[in-house]
């Protein structure tokens, strides 16, 4: 291994001897310590990629690593407010799993709450035109696509079965060479607008367009899953995710409830 002239090993030779030390590399000054190697290095194992992991390498990244933490703080780097606004996206999280990671464990999700949510809330192959709009669209284009929509719409009531080419021909979406098929969605997956309009209703059924954030949609259902063709482990992870949720919310509303908030929107 070449000398690095920044970094001090606390014993020069085998790998095995300066690895019984509490430190085992110091980097200008600041220390890696034995357990902070041993954590890494193992973590490193875990994953497969094109680097032969040894410990020597462990280490070197733990070098280069400390290497890029000094020099960001020499130039300033951690004052950056992009930085900054990362840094505290990382404490925000990393509090709230502190303050819930023991709530989050008690959290379980039986068969028949699976079967319960699944009942109301069934999974749709569909198939949509869509007609897109900006994010901040003018009155002037929210007109025009809905205009266009309707217009397509009144064709699908007359024709019904040319919904594929139409879909092809005129739909903004990756799907239309497909006839804007989507295929099997779970709700999680679809907007909630774009839900709403289908839930309840059977293979065949034509929406009337439906705006959501992406734009106007004329969405066509194309097949319900039974409660045994569905990935229960799926839902089990969606219903996990909203008990998750309802725990956070009501931990923001309890820290709400000591805070002085102004709201001046």
């Amino acid at each position: 291994m070449k000398k690095l002239t920044c970094l001090t090993f606390v014993a020069m030779m085998a790998f095995p001897a300066f690895a019984q030390k509490e430190v085992v590399a110091t980097v200008n000054g600041r220390s890696i310590s034995k357990k902070q190697f041993e954590d890494y290095h193992l973590q490193n194992l875990k994953y497969v990629g094109q680097r032969q992991i040894t410990k020597q390498v462990s280490l070197q990244d733990l070098v280069n690593r400390e290497l890029g933490i000094q020099k960001a703080k020499k130039t300033g780097l951690d004052k950056d407010p992009a930085v900054i606004a990362k840094q505290e996206d990382i404490l925000f999280h990393a509090q709230i799993s502190k303050d819930l990671e023991n709530e989050f464990k008690k959290i379980s999700v039986s068969d028949d709450e699976v079967k319960k949510y699944y009942d109301d809330n069934k999974e749709y192959r569909t198939a949509h035109i869509l007609y897109r709009l900006r994010v901040e669209p003018t009155p002037d284009e929210v007109k025009s696509a809905f205009e266009q929509s309707m217009a397509i719409y009144a064709q699908l009531q007359k024709s019904p079965d040319d919904f594929s080419k139409l879909a092809n021909k005129f739909s903004q979406t990756s799907a239309a060479p497909v006839g804007g098929d989507l295929g099997f969605q779970p709700p999680t997956r679809l907007a909630p607008e774009y839900y709403e309009a289908i839930k309840g209703q059977k293979s065949g059924f034509v929406s009337k367009p439906v705006r959501t954030q992406m734009g106007y949609h004329i969405i066509k259902v194309l097949g319900v899953k039974s409660y045994d063709q569905i990935d229960k482990n799926l839902y089990k992870k969606i219903i996990y995710d909203r008990k998750r949720d309802a725990l956070i919310e009501n931990y923001f509303k309890g820290l709400s409830k000591g805070a002085d908030i102004k709201i001046n929107l």
